[in-house]
């Protein structure tokens, strides 16, 4: 009898040790997943919550223009646009 006793007993520590470390895992778990779920959370609603930017108008100083057709001509220049590409971002700084 004593030997079954002590083997109830064991059987008892290990089951309730069992037990507590699960609990403890899933508590540990939830808590992550809670988190992840604020986060995505936090950055929908941030993204909801953002107006959306606008392009600035252009300027309607002839400058502003001289100065683009420069960068434009640069852009050219360096081999980065093509004559196609210069052409039509030219006719759109011009308004044509």
């Amino acid at each position: 009898m004593p030997g079954l006793l002590r083997t109830v007993g064991r059987t008892a520590v290990i089951a309730g040790t069992a037990t507590s470390v699960s609990n403890r895992v899933s508590r540990r778990q939830a808590n992550r997943w809670a988190q992840q779920e604020d986060a995505q959370a936090y950055e929908q609603q941030a993204a909801y919550q953002a107006p959306p930017q606008a392009a600035p108008p252009p300027a309607a100083g002839g400058e502003d223009r001289i100065e683009q057709l420069k960068q434009l001509g640069d852009l050219k220049a360096q081999g980065i646009l093509t004559e196609e590409e210069f052409a039509a971002e030219k006719a759109k700084i011009l308004g044509s």
